[in-house]
């Protein structure tokens, strides 16, 4: 039963636009919103609900910006001279209360005086008198009628052009009382409905739509999550079982000896998190089958060691390993920290992008292909055919995501299949992890290396700057570095943006003219970047300015204060991400943010980058401000990955979910 899907229609079902209530403009209309099936249809969910279930007496009602729902009799209607207002009076026991819709003549032909009506709107003061504007209306013909836009909870669609709630709504309840029984399918044994106290589905879809109270809406819409997380994690975990049976790889075997040389090779101690991922890996690689694996942290917890401990089990087994970074400064700052912690240990490693020389590229390819290089760092320059490997047993990308599947899979479609390491140095939320990286292990390292302060951060006003940049002069004096980030290279449009390049000059002039400025940013070449880049890590530059292009792998342990110009201007975790780049050796870094967000939550990200380091905390609140949309890369294309679940809201039915898919797929 397992086997079924929510999201599979009927083979035979008829087309939207012959049903009753659609039609062709509606059916198009539908399609704009991703529904071309009546399966399709019964899974488009009301977007809200109204509750119109509790009667006001016409006494009783007054001025208010809620929802009143009135029950009475028509008494008199109307067109009102010389304008489009169908004006319609009703009245109960208790008085009688006028409403009236506005450019809507026609509905004069839908009510009769004496007529018995639900309305519900709200009530507004017009000329010292109250009245509903434009209601919702229902006509009741006997009291036991089952009423669809009033006295009930009532369901609010998601609507484009040519769409309207009420017929939409009437639609609905047709195609639900009449086709609903046959086309809507149990896909859940009746033990794992029970284990999990579900109600059965075709229950479930019908109180989403037309809900009977509060409670069964709740249920209904809990059975809906489960349905759509664990057939979501079932799909993940089949193709990871699959994976794991087809994809044979080389066995990398680390005995204790191998473990105790690389870590006493090391001047420091590791943290718990760097441990238990280490012994992770060395689990992982010396099974027969392909590891996937995914590495993240916090800014700064000693990811790169990690791996640099996969490369050298890897290498000690007379095997390679590629390392797919996105972009050419971090893929240099890990290759300077790789031959670091790898070259003492005789583990051979080389640079490749695109800004390689045509005469080290050529003997870095010569060198791979015999087997002599053992660890090939690299960008998407590493994608190209003419890059041969000996032996590929292990691929580690990091920032998976700025790669495509293409790309991403390149590198993995060697028989045997090598290993993969997955790196992110972006927290990542459960609920997120569990969706976007499901069909990887995980291991996650909170943990900073021993010895590190958190970094104080303060969201400053424009007036409090000439009091910061003194502050900064003061501590670079002192022999303390610093970075300034912009959000633009140079001057646009947009003139209340500052830019890097202007600002580097005006400071040098003005409020840093005796210090020594270092400008980076995406546009230099590479020799240039990196001669910038060497001179601020050796000291002979106090100040680096630059634009985010810092964001990630830049390691200058001397850096310990940081300013970011129009904060407001970067997202919640580019900002952690950027303050990572300070707070990295044993000396105090503070983090300054200058901006000055319009918008409520504008202010709330600088608000909570003040008050934690915790880029855990960060990406969780990331979530909730950005949505799952946005962060698995989904909202571009319109098509939601849930109908209902919400990843930041409904991570215990997740875990319930995925738990009872392991047990079925493992």
């Amino acid at each position: 039963m397992e086997n079924a899907k929510l999201n599979e229609p009927s083979k035979t079902e008829t087309p939207l636009r012959y049903l009753k209530g659609i039609g062709p403009r509606r059916a198009e209309a539908l399609e704009k919103l991703g529904v071309h099936s009546l399966h399709e249809l019964f899974l488009f969910f009301p977007r809200r609900y109204e509750d119109r279930t509790q009667f006001v007496k016409i006494a009783e009602a007054t001025p208010s910006p809620a929802l009143v729902t009135l029950r009475g009799e028509v008494l008199t209607l109307g067109i009102r001279r010389r304008s489009p207002i169908f004006e319609m009076v009703v009245g109960d026991d208790t008085g009688m209360i006028p409403a009236i819709w506005f450019n809507q003549p026609y509905l004069k032909n839908q009510f009769k005086v004496g007529t018995k009506v639900i309305l519900s709107g709200k009530v507004e003061l017009y000329q010292d008198r109250l009245q509903l504007n434009s209601p919702e209306y229902e006509i009741i013909e006997t009291k036991e009628e089952d009423t669809v836009h009033s006295g009930r909870i009532v369901p609010l669609y998601p609507l484009t052009e040519g769409l309207y709630q009420r017929s939409l709504r009437s639609a609905m309840k047709e195609l639900i009382d009449h086709h609903f029984e046959r086309e809507i399918q149990e896909t859940l044994s009746e033990n794992l409905r029970q284990s999990h106290q579900l109600m059965p589905l075709s229950e479930a879809i019908r109180e989403m739509h037309f809900p009977s109270d509060f409670e069964k809406l709740s249920r209904a819409r809990r059975r809906v999550i489960f349905e759509e997380f664990f057939q979501f994690q079932k799909a993940l975990l089949e193709k990871l079982k699959i994976e794991r049976e087809k994809q044979k790889s080389i066995s990398l075997v680390s005995g204790d000896t191998a473990v105790e040389a690389f870590i006493r090779s090391l001047p420091f101690v590791l943290t718990a998190g760097q441990n238990q991922a280490i012994q992770d890996l060395r689990r992982d690689l010396a099974r027969s089958y392909a590891m996937n694996r995914l590495l993240q942290g916090e800014v700064g917890s000693g990811k790169t060691l990690v791996a640099a401990f996969a490369c050298f089990i890897t290498a000690r087994a007379g095997h390679q390993t590629a390392f797919l970074i996105p972009t050419e400064i971090l893929a240099e700052q890990h290759s300077r920290t790789l031959e670091k912690f790898l070259k003492p240990l005789g583990v051979t490693t080389g640079l490749l992008t695109a800004s390689t020389s045509q005469d080290e590229r050529i003997k870095i390819l010569n060198q791979l292909k015999s087997g002599q290089l053992s660890v090939l760092i690299g960008t998407h320059a590493l994608l190209q055919e003419t890059v041969q490997f000996h032996s590929l047993a292990l691929v580690i990308i990091d920032e998976q995501h700025k790669f495509g599947v293409r790309q991403r899979n390149h590198l993995l479609q060697m028989t045997p299949r090598p290993h993969q390491l997955v790196m992110t140095a972006t927290p990542i939320p459960r609920t997120l992890a569990l969706t976007a990286y499901g069909d990887l292990e995980i291991s996650v390292m909170k943990e900073l290396p021993k010895g590190r302060r958190p970094v104080s951060t303060y969201w400053i006003i424009r007036e409090k700057q000439p009091e910061v940049l003194g502050h900064i002069r003061h501590r670079v004096l002192a022999g303390e570095q610093a970075y300034l980030v912009f959000p633009l290279i140079e001057e646009t449009e947009k003139a209340d943006l500052f830019a890097a390049k202007e600002e580097c000059d005006r400071l040098s002039r003005e409020d840093f003219k005796d210090l020594k400025l270092g400008l980076v940013h995406g546009r230099l070449d590479r020799q240039e970047r990196e001669k910038i880049m060497q001179s601020f890590r050796e000291g002979k530059l106090q100040i680096l300015v630059a634009t985010s292009v810092i964001e990630v792998g830049v390691d200058n342990p001397n850096a310990t204060l940081m300013v970011v110009e129009n904060a407001e201007r970067f997202g919640l975790s580019q900002l952690h991400q950027l303050r990572g780049r300070v707070g990295r050796g044993t000396l105090q870094s503070d983090c300054f943010l200058f901006g000055e967000p319009k918008t409520e939550e504008g202010k709330r990200r600088l608000r909570i980058l003040t008050k934690t380091n915790d880029g855990f905390v960060i990406a969780e609140e990331d979530l909730r401000l950005r949505g799952p949309g946005e962060l698995l890369g989904v909202r571009q294309s319109g098509d939601p990955l849930f109908r209902v679940a919400d990843l930041t809201l409904d991570e215990e039915i997740l875990l319930e979910a995925r738990q009872a898919a392991l047990e079925l797929i493992v």
